[in-house]
């Protein structure tokens, strides 16, 4: 699956709290999105349930998801504490 065409950046958001599933908050306009997990790994789900540190798709500490999903669907939750997540937008 490719991703679709990206122009404009629409934005940049830090999740630091993400003990429980967190969502995004999007910008308007905004269709993909580059997500970095820092400091621990991660878990991701976009089905509508929230991830659980044990169940969800995994994404490793230093490694980058380019989603281009429905956004406001897409929560995380970290594996273990002190997690960070870093989000750019774009359209």
């Amino acid at each position: 699956m490719g991703l679709k065409s990206t122009t404009d950046c629409m934005g940049y958001q830090q999740l630091t709290s993400v003990s429980t599933a967190t969502g995004l908050t999007v910008p308007a306009g905004a269709t993909m999105a580059l997500i970095v997990a820092e400091n621990q790994s991660v878990r991701w789900r976009d089905d509508g349930t929230a991830p659980t540190a044990g169940v969800g798709m995994l994404l490793p500490v230093n490694s980058s998801l380019n989603y281009d999903g429905d956004l406001r669907r897409i929560q995380f939750i970290e594996i273990l504490a002190s997690a960070t997540v870093n989000v750019s937008y774009y359209r």
